[in-house]
């Protein structure tokens, strides 16, 4: 009778989880799949088949499109953990108890803003009569304003902004658990600065780097307005070239193609990374 109350129980926590994951993931990624695998041949007449996937490798701008989202999707990464692994271990093991609320907090309040509003507000500060060109010329650096958008570095600074987050809360959960006597312990034995960070701490938080890396690469490459309000004509991102497929050019089954496209060039980035670094979504994602 318990065993059956217990199953019961399981049986109806997992149930809005399971039909969330159904309804919301399952489904619509098999709809856009089959959708395209559809082909036109006349109005309202389609076949199946693989001209959509055809018409992307027979057309340079796109597959160039996306190797190029997929690099700089992996500077962002690389550089969201740069910055935010210093952040993440002072949050974990230096700061006080009292004041890791106060900095969880500081970085938080990005996100108590839409993305849309972010981005607008860095166009504010980098616009040709922004805070940034007015200051320089008032100090007297820059003789006439100077226009700091439209270029694919103010692209990746509105990117490494917009996923900090998601890339220091793994690693302050990893650096959370490790104990702080095996710090000491390394430089009891003579370990330099340099060596307790390569042999200790970062084997202990590869797998919040891994986590926060993958999260924050999937962001980075499936980001749509910040390249686009950004970067402008100047930065093409391949979200830009789905989004011209559905609503420019009303070709769903090209849009569906390249949004599939997409999922699986980044799941491959994703997998390869997993191998080289010996993790798994387990130990990473998954981990207790």
């Amino acid at each position: 009778m318990d065993k059956d109350i217990k199953r019961l129980s399981l049986i109806l926590l997992m149930a809005p989880f399971a039909l969330w994951i159904l309804l919301l993931i399952i489904i619509p990624h098999v709809g856009i799949f089959l959708l395209s695998l559809r082909e036109k041949i006349s109005y309202k007449e389609f076949t199946y088949g693989l001209g959509n996937y055809i018409e992307f490798l027979n057309e340079p701008i796109y597959w160039n499109t996306l190797l190029r989202t997929g690099s700089m999707s992996l500077l962002v990464t690389i550089l969201a953990l740069l910055i935010g692994f210093p952040v993440a271990y002072y949050i974990a093991k230096v700061a006080r108890k009292k004041s890791k609320g106060a900095l969880f907090l500081l970085c938080l309040l990005p996100l108590w803003v839409s993305e849309l509003i972010r981005t607008f507000g860095w166009i504010l500060l980098l616009r040709e009569t922004g805070v940034v060109s007015g200051f320089l010329q008032t100090i007297g650096i820059i003789d006439q304003p100077v226009e700091f958008l439209y270029n694919d570095v103010t692209v990746i600074m509105g990117l490494v902004y917009t996923v900090m987050l998601f890339m220091i809360v793994p690693l302050v959960s990893t650096l959370d658990g490790m104990d702080d006597a095996m710090v000491e312990a390394g430089y009891n034995l003579g370990g330099s600065g340099f060596t307790v960070l390569r042999r200790i701490i970062i084997p202990y938080a590869m797998p919040g780097i891994v986590a926060g890396s993958i999260v924050v690469f999937m962001l980075a490459a499936g980001s749509y307005l910040t390249p686009i309000l950004l970067g402008g004509k100047n930065s093409s991102w391949f979200t830009e070239q789905i989004y011209d497929q559905f609503i420019t050019r009303y070709n769903w089954e090209s849009g569906a193609a390249f949004g599939f496209l997409l999922l699986a060039f980044t799941s491959i980035v994703v997998w390869l990374g997993l191998r080289l670094t010996g993790q798994s979504l387990a130990t990473t994602v998954a981990k207790d």
